[in-house]
């Protein structure tokens, strides 16, 4: 967790006048009026190793367009664009070289969206050129380690970024130097390592920036940097574990529980947490417990309550009805008393500026993005997005990042811009500086706005809706960082009615600070509250608006309210509090976390209902058996601290080919043993009582693609099947759905089953008659007027709502449609949608419509 220092040694920024703060002061990143110099590298840089062929971090032996030759050396120049207003960034030799035709200079980035925006800022004589992400990889069709040798890796070219390193190769022909300019991270600099190694320039160089803006840009080309061997080995040794782990473990269990499984070093530790938490909700044994209340008044209003705290001065511990009704008796002829008051002022202090794990909490919580839709929308407004006459513009800094730190400019543009917008009274006398946990790496700063130029209702117009709010999202979140602390007014009242005490708590914001900006900071969900421990229930104390109290005031007790509760079981996880256990575990990183929630979604191991994780039957069975079998791999701590050794290795603390070396020695034993040892689910077979309604055989519970069934034992002459429930430990058949639907082929009643997609319409006459049709949810088909809604499911599980004549019809909704017109305007059919913060509630599609009504708990509904 980010804790909060003041800067002791800042120099105060000079107060501005609000009539002459021009919109160019508060460009985070751009140069200022006066001239700029750009540094080169400090000290604490990360080390570099020269690659064979690559000049070390000083050397640009090709001069830069612009550049002024003098005897044996060369000044090097930024583009004309900064000509006027940068002074000598370097020197360095150079050797003549032949002019050819073409740019002399190639920039070599991630995504062509990022290449536009580049390629605006160096202008004539540079070539920016996207390698799509990374351009090789190790072989899918096998193994490609030879743990035998070193692990010594086999990439080949991707076969889908061939043309893409064609197109690389053929301008890096005609440059003098090659710039690799790809994620400054361990991922980016894997990708530039395999670009220079195919590319094979003899002047490829490495160049660094967190945010794709002018000044930044210049910046880079100016010191280039040899390749970093030191963040490629973490790197590789990452993708090596992976693929040790993926490749070995998973043929496992395809042979043992269902073809098609991935075991991952990470992905299934995050399902362990899944499964675990649902054991843990399962075992849970709820305690009873009963809160009092007395409802009050003073001598002005309003009324109030106040919670029992204390009986006979000890904490109050009612535990059931008989308890609760007793008290009730007694305190109804006691005095009310105040017997004490007490006020303070409580401070609640501006949260940090953005890392990659609190914007994917804080997406989830207020926009309800998933993980993946934040980092997708993310990436896009750092690498630029159309503003109209002023091109393609990068909005953020870096977003994969766990560093809150934010640099001297940003941090005096931020505060120039609170100071104007307002109000020096919400303005601290000290900029206010954040520090990193521990575990963090600081490579990158903080996210944050690129230029306080763009202000949100700027860019609007020119924004997808929800980039628009993600972009806002990080906007108010930074300038909120840097205000003052919100201000409560807190009174507590202590009051004694015989041998109870009563407590009351009221706040009033006295001052919003950083609130007023970035609004309150829930936590998760109300249910993800931390439950009290045992023995620690109904102690809060009852909050809400207090009159004016003091002590020995009586009070008026109006009536005492005895409420039974019960102790809740740990929450199931949402995106966002499964990303915050995964961080706070040190499970993987931050930039990995969007990709493990959807594996293990497309893997089936966990589903999402109604906004959190249920692991699947799959994910229990195959969650047990790793566990049981390769205990050290799927240990949380083992995890965490392979993390670790990885970040040595990306310090150049530790060598790679060794720590990969401990981990398969005790790793290759395990293997052996689980091959032989791990429980053959997918040949189990569970004797039952049921008997065949076909062949009169005992059925047997089985295990396939759809978890677990009862099947005939006399398979392969008998292929009855049939689902089941437990009830009591036993074990019963679900019955087959009648329904009035005849078959088309051989005029058998049709009857409802449940396959991969979903409920499905089946003829009885199976296998004989194969006939099947997806099963009408009772609307019609709004778009084409011929076809009728079904509930089908997306790739990733997800249930959706077609018309049955797809492709011939599009027609898809997220909502259930519901056969109800709407009251309003009369539309044929309404819509059922679900939210964490409104709950259930039915809608009409039509937008200018607006009719709604909400739904309580059993269903009923009431007009809004």
């Amino acid at each position: 967790m980010a804790t909060r220092t003041k800067k002791a040694t800042a120099p105060k920024a000079a107060a501005p006048k609000p009539a002459a703060l021009k919109v160019a002061e508060l460009n985070v990143g751009a140069p200022k009026a006066a001239a700029f110099k750009v540094a080169a590298p400090k000290a604490t840089a990360p080390k570099a190793t020269a690659l064979k062929g690559v000049p070390p971090p000083a050397a640009t032996p090709r001069p830069a367009p612009g550049a002024r030759r003098t005897s044996g050396r060369t000044v090097l120049a930024v583009p004309k664009a900064a000509a006027k207003t940068s002074r000598t960034l370097a020197t360095v030799k150079a050797a003549p070289a032949p002019r050819r035709s073409g740019a002399r200079y190639l920039v070599v980035v991630e995504s062509p969206a990022k290449a536009k925006t580049i390629k605006k800022y160096l202008g004539a004589g540079y070539s920016v050129k996207a390698s799509v992400g990374h351009i090789k990889d190790l072989p899918k069709s096998k193994m490609g380690v030879d743990v035998e040798h070193g692990f010594k890796p086999e990439y080949v070219v991707i076969k889908s970024k061939e043309k893409a390193l064609g197109e690389l190769k053929k301008f890096a022909l005609t440059a003098d130097t090659v710039y690799l300019a790809t994620d400054p991270d361990r991922e980016g600099e894997a990708i530039a390592w395999h670009i220079s190694e195919e590319l094979k320039h003899p002047h490829a160089v490495r160049v660094l920036f967190n945010e794709i803006t002018k000044k930044a840009i210049l910046a880079a080309i100016a010191n280039p940097l040899a390749l970093d061997r030191s963040k490629y080995d973490s790197q590789q040794t990452r993708r090596i574990l992976d693929r040790l782990v993926g490749y070995e473990i998973s043929p496992i269990l395809w042979a043992k529980v269902r073809r098609g499984l991935s075991a991952g070093r990470v992905q299934s530790v995050a399902v362990r947490l899944v499964v675990e938490r649902e054991r843990l909700i399962k075992a849970f044994v709820p305690v009873e417990y009963w809160t009092l209340d007395a409802e009050l008044d003073a001598k002005e209003p309003p009324l109030f309550r106040a919670r029992l705290v204390k009986v006979d001065g000890a904490k109050a511990d009612v535990r059931d009805q008989a308890t609760a009704e007793g008290l009730v008796a007694e305190l109804k002829g006691a005095e009310f008393r105040v017997a004490k008051v007490e006020r303070r002022e409580r401070r609640r202090n501006a949260a940090a500026p953005f890392i990659t794990s609190k914007l994917q909490q804080d997406a989830a919580n207020r926009l309800h993005f998933t993980a993946r839709k934040t980092m997708t929308l993310a990436q896009r407004l750092y690498e630029g997005v159309e503003l109209g006459e002023e091109g393609q513009v990068g909005l953020i800094t870096y977003m994969r990042t766990d560093s809150v730190r934010l640099s001297a400019d940003a941090v005096e543009a931020v505060r120039g811009l609170i100071r104007t917008r307002y109000g020096a009274d919400a303005l601290p006398e000290e900029p206010v500086v954040f520090k990193s946990r521990k575990s963090s790496q600081d490579a990158h700063e903080a996210i944050r706005p690129t230029s306080l130029e763009y202000p949100p209702e700027r860019v609007k117009a020119f924004l997808e809706a929800d980039i628009y709010r993600l972009y806002e999202l990080i906007w108010n979140r930074f300038v909120a960082c840097q205000m003052k602390p919100a201000v409560y007014d807190q009174t507590t009242a202590d009051i004694s009615a015989g041998r109870a005490t009563f407590r009351a708590t009221g706040s009033t914001l006295k001052f919003a600070g950083w609130l007023g900006v970035y609004g309150e900071v829930p936590f998760e969900d109300e249910a993800d509250k931390e439950k009290p421990p045992p023995g620690e229930e109904g102690t809060e104390e009852a909050t809400g608006a207090l009159p004016a109290l003091a002590e020995g005031d009586v009070l008026g007790l109006r009536q005492l309210l005895p409420e039974q509760h019960f102790t809740q079981p740990p929450p199931r996880f949402t995106e966002a509090s499964l990303v915050k256990e995964l961080e706070e575990q040190g499970i993987g990183r931050p930039s990995t976390y969007a990709a493990i929630l959807s594996v293990i979604q497309d893997k089936k191991y966990v589903e999402k209902l109604e906004g959190r994780f249920h692991p699947t039957e799959l994910g229990n069975i195959t969650t047990e058996e790793l566990v049981k079998h390769f205990p050290l791999e799927m240990d949380v701590t083992f995890t965490a601290g392979m993390e670790e050794k990885l970040d040595r290795i990306s310090e150049g603390e530790a060598k790679w080919k060794k720590v990969l070396q401990e981990f398969w020695d005790p790793f290759k034993v395990t293997l052996a043993q689980a091959a032989v040892q791990m429980r053959d689910v997918k040949r189990e077979e569970t004797p039952t009582d049921i008997i065949c309604q076909k062949c009169s055989k005992p059925m047997s519970i089985k295990w396939g693609k759809m978890g677990r069934f009862l099947a005939c034992t006399g398979y392969p002459e008998c292929k009855s099947t049939s689902d089941f429930k437990e009830v009591d430990g036993k074990i019963v058949p679900i019955e087959v759905e009648p329904t009035n639907e005849v078959c088309e082929k051989c005029a058998r009643p049709m009857v409802i089953k449940r396959g991969r997609f979903g409920r499905f319409l089946a003829c009885s006459g199976y296998p004989e008659c194969k006939s099947s049709k997806p099963l009408s949810i009772g609307v019609a088909c709004p778009t084409c007027k011929v076809g009728y809604l079904t509930e089908r499911r997306s790739r990733r599980g997800k249930a959706f709502f077609g018309c049955n004549r797809y492709p011939d019809c599009t027609f898809a909704a997220w909502d259930r449609p519901l056969p109800e017109a709407c009251p309003t305007c009369a539309s044929p059919y309404l819509l059922q949608k679900y939210s964490k913060r409104d709950g259930a509630s039915i809608v009409c599609p039509n937008k200018e419509c607006g009719y709604r009504r909400s739904v309580d708990d059993s269903g009923t509904s009431s007009a809004a």
